[in-house]
């Protein structure tokens, strides 16, 4: 082991001792637990994570998926990837071989809700696009709409009927939604950027990222192809969609980046209201957005597309003002999320530069987390931290593709 590495196992042994115990939910929010975001389930990942790779106690890892699935688990139409069943579901797939028995029959029934879930889902997003409505980030994203329980379809029955269905969806939501002239892209939201009506988004927006944006879709579009799994309209719409970012994309001396959303004005007049790269973190920002669209460019058989997006990332997560910029060392905006994407990104990359991030961005996660995270949970919190310490302290791939939650793998 180098003193680099030795070091963030050090800094991964505080982490976890930090997180060995699960606490009570709060009283008024009992369903917190589900949240693979803020919650144990999220948390759990880590416990699971740490004894698949070094053999060490099932027992945290337990006792924090007995927590997460304490109480009556949610699988109504608000249950999502990060919160719910699919959550828990999620969970139970990271479980190595060896524990599985003990989970089985939680398993088969979280999935049999998670599947009845997708399909009333579905149904409702083609009566919203038959009726020519503008949908919601609800409906799609990542984090909560049907691009994170297509992620979760993908691990677990991915030649199955709703992961198809899920996939035709995607498709679908790629087609202008102009019944009407209005011209807009199919995934523009009715809402602003914080789910709100503010008068700087009259008329709803166009997210790009990775967690509540057009970048989710693709991810897992990508990623679907390149396991084989497609749909009718699978290469159009991935076409679409890196069109889409082609057209906002901007040129700088630092590189290609993206804005993290537009306006309505911003599509009338053609150039985003951003005039800079902001963070290039893995929900909103370049990295999240060049992950994508390299897969894209690997699932495409597209070289160029795939050499675009990896100079991209290469020059964002080299360049200083743009580094600056990145505050902490969580998952979701932060350094963990960086070095995570970054390092899968290494692992498929044509470009030779991209082999040199891991150990720079790791030495600049472990450096942050040392400063350590008020919060105890995974995207924003300790527990995704230390995961991606253990990818930078072992300097391998999970073990139990937890990061499949993010869409990266």
């Amino acid at each position: 082991m180098t003193a680099s590495t030795v070091t963030t196992a050090a800094i991964l042994e505080q982490y976890t001792f930090r997180l060995a115990q699960p606490v009570p939910p709060p009283p008024d929010e009992p369903w917190a637990v589900q949240s693979l975001a803020d919650g144990a389930a999220g948390i759990s990942l880590l416990h699971i994570e740490t004894a698949s790779r070094h053999g060490s106690s099932w027992r945290p890892a337990h006792r924090w998926i007995t927590a997460a699935a304490a109480g009556h688990i949610n699988a109504a139409d608000t249950a999502g990837l990060f919160l719910g069943a699919p959550a828990l579901g999620f969970v139970l797939t990271t479980v190595p071989p060896p524990f599985q028995h003990l989970y089985e029959p939680a398993r088969q029934t979280l999935h049999q809700h998670i599947t009845d879930l997708a399909h009333r889902r579905v149904d409702a997003a083609f009566t919203r696009i038959h009726n020519g409505d503008l949908p919601t980030f609800a409906e799609y994203d990542l984090l909560y709409g049907l691009t994170g329980i297509g992620a979760y379809l993908l691990r677990t029955d991915p030649e199955g009927l709703p992961l198809e269905r899920v996939l035709n969806y995607l498709v679908a939501l790629t087609r202008p939604l102009a019944p009407d002239g209005r011209g807009l892209p199919g995934w523009w939201v009715r809402h602003d950027p914080a789910r709100g009506n503010s008068p700087h988004f009259p008329g709803g927006h166009a997210n790009f990222g990775a967690a509540h944006g057009i970048t989710g879709p693709l991810l897992l579009l990508a990623q679907a192809m390149r396991r084989g799994i497609t749909v009718r309209g699978h290469r159009e719409a991935l076409w679409t969609i890196c069109e889409h970012l082609d057209t906002w994309c901007r040129l700088s001396p630092s590189g290609p980046w993206w804005p993290e959303h537009i306006s309505r004005r911003d599509l009338d007049l053609g150039h985003p209201h951003h005039n800079a790269p902001t963070r290039p973190s893995w929900c909103y920002g370049t990295t999240g957005i060049a992950r994508a669209g390299q897969l894209a460019g690997l699932a495409l058989h597209a070289p160029n597309l795939q050499a675009f997006h990896e100079d991209a990332l290469y020059r964002a997560l080299t360049d200083p003002e743009q580094l600056a910029q990145v505050t902490d060392s969580g998952l979701c905006h932060g350094w963990a999320g960086i070095y995570q994407t970054a390092t899968r990104a290494a692992a498929d990359a044509l470009d030779a530069r991209l082999q040199t991030l891991p150990k720079d961005l790791g030495d600049i996660l472990a450096a942050n987390a040392q400063l350590g995270l008020s919060e105890p949970g995974l995207i924003n919190g300790a527990a995704g931290t230390a995961l991606a310490l253990t990818t930078h302290a072992a300097q391998q791939a999970p073990n139990t593709g937890w990061d499949a939650c993010l869409l990266i793998n």
